[in-house]
């Protein structure tokens, strides 16, 4: 499917935006699942001035979604309408150490390389970034973390721009940090963080790294098409284990299946659609929930429209299940 195109409706001003403006982007060529519609219109900004010549002229009533990597995300068939806005590594991708074990980093910046370049500077605390998938921006929004270390335990102030076009500066208190959300601000667009670490030896900060890419690669599909870890741990519990439990390992819906390797993530096997990955997490859900009472809930964030006909329900009523374990 297509939108109708938005640019018309925007005005001449966009003859001044130096970013990319692409009309009805395919999605799924940048996401991590491979699925998904259309963008109605897709943004890149040249840089932050360029965001905020943007951003002060859209028109409030026209939706706007920010996009990171595509890696924790799950585009639905329909596609997303108004604009997607997703930051260039050239851009935002900036890195720079700031002295007393701080760094600066942009939104744009994948994980792995702001814990490769904490380490280079023997800044020790940021190499959990190693086992997380994703770019800054979607750690900054999410508080993502692994072994132990969250988002919120390092950032100290981030920097961005919200829908008036005016840079915005917030603390670490200001987001109201929790487990995977935060309570900051809504409409922000971060573009850039600070992050407090502590002194370490870079040989041993990057001992540690490798020890931790070992680690995910030897029990999570890390080469496959994933989103990364689809639901969140409720408290005291173990997502995969409770999935594992209600017997969804190797569940397939379609060509979307739950891994055999790590069962809190599910894989595109090659030809599967939003809709049979969502179809496939519900129906997890709703077994978790037969075998244990326990509600688990999408880490993954959702969105866009579905296709006519092939909504997908949340808790699944009955057996859906399609395929073989």
């Amino acid at each position: 499917m297509s939108f109708p195109d938005l640019l018309p409706q925007l005005g001449d001003w966009t003859n001044d935006i130096r970013g990319r403006l692409i009309p009805n982007q395919p999605l799924n060529e940048i996401t991590w699942f491979r699925v998904g519609g259309p963008a109605q219109l897709y943004f890149q900004p040249a840089d932050e001035a360029d965001l905020q010549l943007f951003l002060k002229n859209l028109p409030k009533d026209i939706k706007l979604t920010v996009m990171g990597l595509g890696s924790n995300l799950l585009i639905r068939d329909g596609g997303l309408d108004g604009v997607v806005l997703r930051l260039s590594g050239k851009g935002f991708g900036k890195v720079e150490a700031l002295g007393d074990h701080k760094l600066r980093v942009g939104a744009a910046l994948p994980d792995v390389k702001v814990a490769t370049a904490a380490a280079e500077h023997g800044i020790d605390g940021l190499t959990f970034y190693r086992g997380i998938p994703g770019g800054i921006g979607g750690a900054l929004y999410m508080n993502a973390g692994c072994y132990g270390t969250e988002t919120k335990d390092r950032m100290v102030e981030l920097r961005g721009v919200n829908r008036d076009g005016e840079i915005v500066t917030l603390t670490n208190a200001d987001m109201g940090y929790k487990y995977r959300k935060n309570n900051g601000p809504r409409g922000v667009v971060f573009t850039q963080a600070v992050y407090q670490g502590f002194e370490g030896e870079p040989d041993d900060i990057k001992a540690r790294m490798k020890e931790i890419t070992e680690t995910r690669e030897g029990s999570q599909p890390t080469r496959a098409r994933t989103g990364g870890s689809t639901f969140k741990n409720p408290e005291g519990h173990s997502s995969w284990k409770l999935v594992d439990a209600a017997g969804c390992r190797g569940l397939k819906v379609g060509d979307a299946q739950v891994s055999e390797k790590h069962c809190n993530f599910l894989l595109n096997l090659g030809e599967a659609t939003a809709h049979d990955i969502e179809t496939l997490g519900e129906t997890v859900r709703n077994r978790v929930r037969e075998n244990s009472g326990i509600e688990l809930r999408w880490e993954i964030r959702r969105m866009g429209h579905f296709v006519p006909g092939q909504e997908v329900k949340e808790f699944l009523d009955g057996d859906v299940f399609t395929g073989q374990v």
